[in-house]
């Protein structure tokens, strides 16, 4: 069969010369020789059943935090998802909604887009909440590019705190480097009164640090937050949402923006993806917000209608005015999202981040008090903690995986100075013959 190939030879001729090239091949001049037509060496076909066996052939190599002791964070959550949630998002209605691109006829995908953000906006005390970002890290990094719109492109320093993630802070790098701005590490701890004219001055539009740390600590920003805006820069939080449902709201000692990654509210682990990233601002950054922003209004009958009341992205308005040209998150994990906190509600929310905090707390005094290890966060932290280990933390994981056990984290991933320290994750799926059987085994490898 003959391809319908849409170009004649003098189309070519006349768009090779335009970019002043010979031959359709100088196209691809970047790319070495030898790596333009690689030998393919395809194996014969299979039947479907031999592509299922050996698809789950390699699944099986997978571990699954459902087959072990799992400790593991750093970014990413296990928590209890139930079971009502995959009844609910499975429907048809709402596994094949894609963005409303035509509001009027899709009314339940706009109305679950509204509900998540009213949802958002209560538990982080904020007063708009867009939806949504890919992850927590590009959340985080628009929010960066927002607070330097806002302060007019004039002021260039973003104050990072060095206890983000250490994949968001790269991330932010990643995004502002374009537009010339430096950042100006903040150590944990550096914000005492007698030190914050070090932190903040005028050539500073934002402050940005996370609650929790990405140790787990939990830290009292007010201070912070105060001189931040006396020098007029915008305060930004990078939050777990779920801490929200026992710890004081962001917006509730005025922070400007708040971001974070949704992940751990309803969806899986899935080995590292899809995320959720959360955005919220004041009411008056909503005009730079980027994103999409459902609504509510009625019509002239008077009936609730939703629509799409701010959508900035470049591709509905004119690229100049256009806050991001790629920031929608897929709307399918906002909505995993939305029902998760309406099937718990406060109550049932609250109980989650009480029996994490409750069980990492019991971990880490079971984990400290075994001879060689110490736990080195400094108290009250949330779900995660630091442990200090008498070998290089990698060898600690690696003996624990005989044991069927994932203690967590090893630093040097991020920190190469820390080479035996573990980050180690409790959630409320951990259960105490698990933390006490993580503490029988961490006794045996010294």
């Amino acid at each position: 069969m003959i391809p319908y190939i849409p170009h004649t030879d003098e189309d070519r001729k006349v768009m090779l010369a335009t970019l002043g090239l010979q031959r359709v091949e100088d196209l691809f001049q970047d790319i070495p020789e030898r790596h333009r037509k690689p030998a393919i060496d395809l194996p014969p076909g299979r039947s479907e059943t031999e592509v299922l066996r050996e698809l789950k052939r390699m699944a099986s190599q997978n571990t699954s935090a459902e087959e072990v002791a799992f400790f593991l964070g750093a970014g990413a959550y296990r928590h209890f998802i139930p079971a009502a949630l995959e009844s609910i998002v499975s429907r048809g209605e709402f596994l094949t909604s894609y963005t409303p691109y035509q509001p009027e006829a899709s009314q339940g995908t706009l109305q679950a887009m509204f509900e998540y953000q009213s949802l958002l906006a209560d538990l982080l005390g904020m007063d708009t909440v867009n939806a949504s970002h890919y992850d927590g890290a590009a959340a985080l990094a628009e929010a960066v590019l927002l607070a330097y719109r806002a302060k007019g492109g004039e002021r260039k320093t973003v104050v990072l705190s060095a206890a983000l993630h250490p994949e968001y802070i790269e991330t932010v790098k990643t995004y502002i480097r374009p537009f010339g701005l430096q950042i100006r590490g903040l150590e944990e701890g550096a914000w005492k009164p007698e030190e914050l004219e070090r932190v903040t001055d005028e050539s500073v539009c934002c402050v940005v640090v996370p609650f929790p740390t990405f140790f787990g600590s939990l830290v009292v920003y007010r201070t912070l937050c105060m001189a931040t805006h006396q020098k007029g820069a915008l305060f930004i939080v990078s939050v777990d949402p779920i801490s929200l449902a026992l710890f004081e709201p962001p917006g509730s000692y005025g922070a400007d923006i708040v971001t974070g990654e949704g992940q751990s509210l309803g969806s899986h682990l899935s080995f590292g993806g899809p995320g959720l990233g959360i955005f919220a601002t004041r009411g008056d950054l909503l005009r730079r917000m980027p994103g999409r922003l459902a609504g509510v209004t009625c019509d002239r009958k008077d009936r609730n209608g939703f629509v799409l009341t701010l959508n900035t992205r470049e591709q509905h308005i004119r690229r100049e005015k256009a806050t991001s040209n790629i920031c929608s998150n897929q709307g399918h994990v906002a909505l995993r999202a939305a029902v998760y906190l309406s099937l718990l509600g406060k109550t049932g929310l609250r109980r989650v981040a009480e029996l994490t905090y409750r069980k990492a707390f019991y971990a880490a005094e079971r984990l400290g008090a075994i001879p060689g290890y110490r736990v080195t966060s400094p108290s009250p932290f949330f779900r995660e903690f630091v442990l200090q280990c008498p070998i290089p933390a990698e060898e600690m994981v690696r003996r624990l995986q005989d044991h069927r056990i994932i203690p967590g984290l090893p630093l040097s991933r991020y920190y190469p100075d820390r080479q035996q320290e573990l980050l180690v994750c409790v959630t409320e799926l951990n259960t105490k013959e698990e933390i006490d059987r993580f503490a029988d085994a961490l006794a045996k490898v010294r």
